[in-house]
Formats: structure tokens, C-alpha cells, sequence
């Protein structure tokens, strides 16, 4: 199990790598330009609301159990930032969907041999924003239904102190989900074939998730994970389905 889920961290090194070299770049300057438009509003917004949102969420406690808020407030400051690292990931996707599926697809090009780098075109782009959202879509509708017992969770007493390390669990594997159905969609692989891929994958798509979960944590690293990690999702699919097919 330890050698496959050591294989994450690679991919999203080497997607980096591609990403950064000139004939990709162009592809990634307007997905990076939507990301780090987000990435500046969610700053902002954290700065004017993140410490009421922690009280929010903070249980009540006895006096007699007060001492106690000195432990939980760490864990529910991370709670509170896992929940913004959603919202932030998940309208950001929508908005770059077309962007990432057309760097996907430009990358795989080159991934399959082609020694020129292909060309922009907008045409293409274009072509690709009803089929790209409604995947998005798609993600969100698998989401939504998982993420809400969750957030319902962080509501309950005693029990709330299970939500953290559950949505982190569950963001990690939602980081493979998200990135790894670019490449799958661009090849007509469906929804439930994809799923059923990255289960049989489970350690390989833990290891890329919780690499770009932890990297997309990071201030500032953060903008350039998205291009990175649809580019390592990229090299992902082709690897290791290659080493399916065999």
C-alpha cells in the first residue's frame, strides 16, 4: 500500500514540471488568472468573517467544561478552514472547468508522443464549456449528497469531534475525483467507469488527493496547484492506465 500511495506526490511534481514548460504555459495562464482572482476574494473574505464563523460552529460548553475550549478551538479553526477550502475548490472548478479540460487534453498530446506542442485555439475551448460544466456539474451532484450529513455532523454535540478528520478524509479523495475526470471525461470514460477506476486505484488516488489537498492548503503555492494537479491527473490516467491495460 505505502509504494503506490507514495506514487501521488510524484505526479503532482511532474505536473508542475509540464505545466511550467513553454509550449504549455499559454495553456495555463487563464485558468491560473480565474484562480488567483478567487484565491485574492476568498482572502478577503476569510479576513472579514473567519472569526465569527469559528464561533459559529464552536460548541457550547458548560462552565465547568470551559478549559475545554482551549483544545477545540484549534480543531475547529481547522474545521472552519477545511469548509472554505471546499467553497473556494469547488467555485473554482466550475469556473476553470473548460480552461482545465482543454489543458488536460493538450497535455495527454504531448504525454502520448507528439513532438510539437499543440496549438491554442478558442475555438476548441469554446466547444468544450457545455460538456465540461455539466461534468462539473456532476461532481457537485456526488458532492453534495456526502458533504451535507457532514456538515450536519459538525453541529452535533460529542460527535462533531469526528468532523474534521472526516472531511479531511473525504476532501482527499474528492482532490482525485476532481482532477483525475478531466482526463477520464476528455476520454469518454463515464462517470461510474471513472469511479469505479479510481476505487480500484484506491491507494494510487489517496496519494494524488491528499498531495493536492495538502498543497492546495499552502498561501500563494496554492495558485499554481490547479494547473499542476489537472496536469498530474493527466500523467496519472495515462501511466496508470497504461499499466492497466497490460
Amino acid at each position: 500500500m505505502l509504494a503506490p500511495t507514495l506514487t501521488g506526490p510524484q505526479y503532482l511534481a511532474q505536473g508542475l514540471k509540464l505545466v511550467l514548460s513553454p509550449g504549455l504555459r499559454l495553456f495555463v495562464l487563464l485558468p491560473l488568472a480565474v484562480n488567483t482572482l478567487l484565491f485574492i476574494g476568498m482572502i478577503v473574505l476569510a479576513m472579514q468573517q473567519f472569526g465569527g464563523w469559528v464561533d459559529t460552529f464552536m460548541p457550547g460548553l458548560p462552565s465547568w467544561l470551559s478549559f475545554l475550549e482551549y483544545v477545540l478551538w484549534p480543531l475547529f479553526v481547522v474545521l472552519v478552514l477545511v469548509i472554505m477550502f471546499f467553497s473556494f475548490t469547488l467555485l473554482a472548478n466550475i469556473i476553470a472547468a473548460p480552461f482545465n479540460g482543454f489543458l488536460a487534453e493538450k497535455v495527454e498530446v504531448v504525454l502520448r508522443g507528439r513532438d510539437d506542442f499543440p496549438p491554442f485555439s478558442w475555438a476548441e475551448l469554446t466547444a468544450m464549456v457545455p460538456r465540461t460544466v455539466g461534468r462539473e456539474l456532476r461532481k457537485l451532484a456526488y458532492f453534495l449528497p456526502r458533504a451535507i450529513p457532514l456538515l450536519i455532523l459538525t453541529f452535533v454535540p460529542v460527535l462533531n469531534l469526528l468532523a474534521a478528520p472526516l472531511w479531511i478524509l473525504f476532501g482527499i479523495w474528492m482532490m482525485a475525483v476532481q482532477y483525475i475526470d478531466y482526463p477520464c471525461d476528455n476520454n469518454k470514460v463515464s462517470w461510474d467507469d471513472m469511479l469505479a477506476w479510481l476505487r480500484e486505484k484506491r491507494w494510487q488516488s489517496l496519494g494524488f488527493g491528499g498531495t493536492v489537498y495538502l498543497s492546495l492548503l499552502i498561501p500563494f503555492v496554492n495558485i499554481l496547484v490547479m494547473p499542476a494537479a489537472v496536469a498530474g491527473a493527466t500523467l496519472f490516467w495515462v501511466r496508470e492506465r497504461d499499466v492497466t491495460a497490460q
